[in-house]
């Protein structure tokens, strides 16, 4: 394998020894609530797993009762350290974490590399973390997928709405958009500004502002999608760094939502 991004915050956001990892992502999943949804596209936080696993791993353990099916995970979130315009595609052909190696979505890749909001930036991908974290929680969910990773900047969300159009496939295709919420508000202000974040994601209300959440654009894009596929939201989990691990002075809002098909809608 000529081309592999190799994990860039192992040890950091998660821990890098690959036993205890996967003991960590497991112990998470088991802790979390049940939710028998069998969701097309996922929202979920991407902060270190001390701060928001419990609030990613309730998305993740929804997908319990389909996770057999899915063979491609198309995920998107923000860059953090590299501006680039529209979304970008990595060089690699396979991303690595301590739990394995996770091949690339080729043919996915293709099918939107002529899209004019589709380039390739590998340093836009050698760092950013708010994809990598989610790899360990797939690779313990699903058993064989390949994954088409694209890191958003600045564009619209009818242009993130167009890539996943082209990448939406059928059952065996999952999308995951990578974000938290508000960040470094007192406590309080934050449960009442992810509140009203988490009420406009629900009605597919979107622009969702930058300030609302940092992977605000790629939300805003599944929204988009969301609507023209009929796909209904359901809010997992919202909760802060506040309640899980950190001060309440200023906080970092988490939420996980899944989105479902109207045919497993009655699963409530």
């Amino acid at each position: 394998m000529s081309n592999v991004r190799p994990p860039a915050v192992a040890g950091l956001f998660y821990p890098a020894e690959p036993r205890q990892l996967a003991d960590e992502v497991r112990q998470l999943l088991l802790d979390a609530r049940p939710f028998n949804l069998g969701p097309k596209a996922l929202i979920v936080p991407h902060a270190g797993y001390v701060y928001s696993g419990a609030i990613a791993a309730t998305a993740y353990a929804a997908l319990h009762t389909i996770s057999h099916g899915i063979r491609r995970v198309v995920l998107l979130g923000p860059t953090h350290r590299v501006a680039v315009r529209g979304l970008a595609l990595p060089e690699a052909d396979a991303f690595d974490t301590p739990l394995g190696r996770v091949m690339l979505d080729i043919a996915g890749a293709r099918a939107i590399a002529a899209l004019p909001q589709v380039s390739v930036n590998a340093p836009a991908h050698a760092l950013e973390h708010s994809l990598e974290v989610q790899l360990p929680f797939l690779q313990s969910v699903l058993s064989d997928f390949t994954l088409l990773p694209l890191a958003v900047g600045s564009t619209t969300p009818e242009e993130v709405a167009e890539v996943l159009d082209r990448v939406w496939g059928g059952d065996e295709t999952l999308i995951v958009i990578s974000s938290d919420l508000s960040h470094y508000l007192p406590y309080a202000t934050a449960k009442r500004v992810d509140n009203e974040t988490a009420q406009s994601i629900l009605e597919l209300h979107q622009p969702i502002a930058h300030e609302q959440a940092c992977g605000g654009t790629p939300i805003s894009g599944l929204i988009v999608a969301a609507r023209r596929h009929r796909l209904t939201p359901h809010l997992l989990d919202l909760r802060n760094s506040g309640d899980t691990a950190g001060s309440r002075d200023q906080v970092v809002g988490y939420a996980s939502f899944a989105f479902t098909a109207e045919e497993n809608n009655h699963a409530h």
